[in-house]
């Protein structure tokens, strides 16, 4: 019974477009007396079939499939694939995320797919906006990291959910870790832990944590707690969220006043500073009070954007944004090629970042 009606609402579907040449997904949905989202997966499948092209917001029917002497083939010689559109949410287009829309746009090329970004600006109150543009632009599949935390809020997933569409997510997970979600994502625990080992091992038995407020510092001092429980230092080492000030502001230079001051008055002289930036702007206030890094107190900084850069060339974590981006849209791009998406497992990826040794943390790569 369920496949007879999805075969009359189809074919009622086809009818409409015969009757107008082409309508959007709202006017399908309000004639049909469906949801938009059982309209795109309706348009996906009978595109997939043939009998109709998805364009923006979306359909018309399809014109009359070439033969095979005149379809367009490829340099190999056979005959070209049906070009998919990968809809690509971030919150930024400066700092982390360039390296993953890289990663994404490189793997899309390599398998005759386009990207189509939208970005939100860390105003977690577009993403139901940004998700729709994206869906209703004809979009195949979604690549989402939305703004705010690690963990996706619930109401997120739910609009995912409801525009009928596959998606996977990039360096988020959903908050219920039973959801039978796509995710891509360093694991920033492993990042923290990985860098106070490191300090540890140059003999430091004391390490302190600065973090800025981002959505990426709970998983930090997660990671470096593990590492004072699990490594035996000692406690007290201060542990410092600014809670993100302006850059250069004075607001800013108090909070890195007060962690070295912290630093010093406990005999602390190594710390794990995220970010980069931060890291950076900690060294300056350092030499104001002639304190030097490795000397004084020994650096690792959290993103490796500019830590090469510094002044005393950072030793720093980098998680692999490029290889993030990478393969989530492999995964989304698998599921789409899938003859039967619904076969494919849940994949669920952490990827652990990579730490470079510079000269802040007091030894040299190799030595």
């Amino acid at each position: 019974m369920t496949d007879m009606l999805v075969a009359q609402r189809r074919e009622r579907l086809l009818s409409e477009l015969r009757a107008s040449g082409g309508l959007k997904v709202v006017e399908l949905a309000t004639r049909l007396g469906v949801s938009r989202a059982t309209v795109r997966r309706d348009l996906l499948d009978l595109e997939n079939e043939g009998a109709l092209s998805r364009v923006r917001g979306g359909a018309m029917l399809a014109t009359p499939a070439p033969s095979a002497a005149a379809q367009p083939v490829s340099a190999g010689g056979s005959t070209a694939r049906p070009e998919r559109t990968l809809g690509l949410l971030v919150p930024s287009a400066t700092y982390y995320y360039p390296r993953v829309v890289a990663g994404v746009r490189e793997v899309a090329a390599a398998r005759d797919a386009r990207v189509v970004i939208s970005l939100t600006d860390y105003t977690r109150d577009s993403d139901a906006q940004r998700i729709e543009e994206l869906a209703e632009s004809g979009a195949s599949g979604l690549l989402v990291a939305s703004p705010g935390g690690h963990e996706l809020p619930d109401k997120t997933l739910h609009e995912l959910e409801r525009t009928g569409l596959p998606y996977v997510l990039l360096e988020r997970q959903p908050h219920d870790p039973f959801a039978a979600c796509e995710f891509v994502a360093t694991d920033h625990r492993q990042g923290a832990f990985a860098a106070v080992r490191h300090l540890v091992r140059l003999g430091h038995g004391k390490v302190a944590l600065f973090t800025n407020g981002s959505p990426t510092a709970s998983l930090l001092q997660a990671g470096h707690q593990a590492a004072v429980d699990r490594l035996q230092l000692e406690h007290g080492a201060p542990v410092l969220d600014s809670g993100r000030p302006t850059l250069g502001s004075t607001e800013a230079a108090a909070q890195y006043d007060q962690f070295i001051e912290e630093c010093m008055a406990g005999g602390v002289r190594a710390a794990l500073v995220h970010s980069d930036h931060d890291a950076i702007e900690l060294m300056r206030r350092m030499r104001l009070r002639h304190l030097y890094a490795p000397k004084d107190l020994a650096l690792i900084a959290y993103d490796d954007e500019i830590a090469s850069l510094a002044d005393v060339p950072l030793t720093a974590v980098a998680p692999p944004k490029h290889e993030i981006g990478q393969q989530a849209a492999r995964l989304l791009l698998d599921r789409l090629g899938a003859s039967d998406p619904l076969s494919v497992p849940v994949r669920q990826l952490f990827m652990q970042p990579r730490l470079t040794i510079r000269a802040s943390c007091g030894t040299q790569a190799g030595s």
